[in-house]
């Protein structure tokens, strides 16, 4: 059995151990890069202030780039008896360096390191994140502005409304993508500083160099009071779960609308066949079972912000083992969103359009605001253009003109689709992700 990095000469009980690690070594899996590319830039600080050789740091920085390779490539494991992906690293170093690969420990506590490791997974996973949503929205606006023209109800409270568009359909979800980046942009932010250097949430004696580790990560800044950057585990977490969260309810709500209008209820769209699953006792049955996961799946994801407050509600400033199971609702939710992302992508992209949808009688209702605008502008008052269109329908005279003729911001006729186009750039070039690209590959090609 491993000895664990805080034992003396007590040996913890084994159902102790058990329960505490918990899912610890499943979950620090998801940390392994980060954590050596943590590690490297702390080094390379230390060395800067005198508490590692340059041969040292030289030695180290070849091993932990060995150990980045492995994590790299899914062939990083945590040993039986090994605490946590911190104590596996050391581990691995001190087996091929002997005593130099302890020094890698100096001015760090397991608490800032996690803190760390967490921030950077994290903020790499929301740039995947981004660029899928980005992927999912340039479908959506390509799709609206192929369907411009092609006409569909509008509902309030589930009845026939007024005349909408394929057009506004797709752009209205594109448009409510580049709100939930603008949210995640934000919560980027937080996350995007550095809490290395805090170390068990109390700073150290040692001349620690924060700038320079914030520099070496590609941080925006630093978390500067040691304190609080121990009171932001779980904080971070719930933050940028409420991003996740927003991406989330605007993918729910497509996929049950393109529930409801894949329907033969509806048959405004359609799915093509080898996107859909059969029933198996109905031969006639094509579920878009795709969507009904994804809306499930989003919904579970809107859930985790909650999650996350009632693992660290009321706890007091300093560290609380309870942040640990965080991780695991945390950690997971990130490949959860970018499977529905990916999957919504693909069939938003496939889906058919019924271009026939007004050929059925029943929907000629939606026309009566049309009818009563045109009287409007004809010089009848509204409220009597209201009262005589509301008549003729109740008398069976109502014959509406079809040509609808919306020409304001962001209406049928003028969707404003290059606006949201340019508002989603925007927005994503906000995220500057290229200075923590350029600043972890260069930490990476260090010697």
């Amino acid at each position: 059995m491993t000895q664990k990095l805080w034992e003396k000469h007590v040996r913890v009980d084994q159902e102790v151990e058990t329960f505490t690690v918990g899912k610890d070594r499943e979950m620090d899996l998801y940390l392994a890069t980060y954590d050596v590319l943590g590690s490297m830039a702390h080094i390379t600080m230390l060395e800067s202030i005198g508490l590692l050789t340059r041969e040292e740091l030289r030695l180290l920085l070849a091993g932990l780039k060995q150990i980045y390779t492995l994590a790299g490539e899914g062939r990083f494991v945590i040993e039986e008896g090994v605490e946590d992906v911190h104590s596996q690293v050391e581990l691995m170093l001190t087996r091929t360096l002997g005593d130099t690969g302890k020094k890698i420990h100096s001015g760090r506590s397991r608490n800032d390191q996690i803190l760390l490791d967490l921030k950077l997974f994290t903020r790499a996973q929301i740039r995947e994140i981004v660029a899928l949503t980005s992927g999912l929205s340039d479908v959506l606006l390509s799709q609206s502005n192929r369907y411009k023209d092609v006409l569909l109800p509008g509902y309030t409270h589930l009845q026939v409304a007024m005349p909408s568009s394929f057009g506004l359909w797709f752009g209205a979800y594109a448009e409510s993508l580049a709100d939930d980046l603008l949210l995640m942009q934000a919560a980027y932010k937080i996350c995007n500083r550095n809490p290395l250097g805090s170390a068990a949430g109390y700073g150290s004696s040692f001349p620690l160099n924060r700038r320079l580790t914030t520099e070496l990560l590609g941080f925006d800044s630093m978390n500067y009071n040691v304190v609080y950057a121990q009171m932001g585990r779980g904080k971070m977490e719930r933050t940028v779960a409420f991003a996740l969260a927003g991406i989330a309810a605007t993918v729910s709500r497509l996929a049950f609308d393109a529930c409801l209008f894949n329907s033969q209820n509806f048959g405004f769209i359609r799915l093509p066949e080898r996107f859909t699953t059969g029933s198996s006792i109905m031969p006639h049955k094509k579920n878009p079972d795709v969507f009904e996961l994804t809306r499930a799946k989003c919904n579970k994801i809107q859930g985790l912000p909650q999650q996350i407050a009632l693992i660290c509600n009321n706890l007091p400033s300093g560290y609380f083992r309870d942040m640990q199971i965080i991780k695991e609702v945390f950690l997971p939710s990130f490949d959860e969103l970018k499977d529905c992302l990916r999957m919504t992508t693909y069939m938003m992209k496939e889906v058919e359009v019924n271009e026939h949808i007004l050929n059925d009688e029943k929907y000629t209702p939606m026309f009566s605001v049309e009818e009563v605008n045109r009287l409007a502008l004809s010089g009848l008052p509204f409220r009597d253009a209201y009262k005589q269109v509301g008549l003729d329908i109740e008398a069976g005279r109502f014959t509406p003109d079809k040509d609808v003729r919306h020409t304001h911001e962001g209406s049928i006729g003028n969707l404003c689709n290059e606006a949201i186009a340019d508002l989603m750039r925007q927005v994503i070039d906000g995220f500057a992700f290229e200075k923590v690209a350029e600043a972890e590959q260069k930490l990476i090609n260090a010697s």
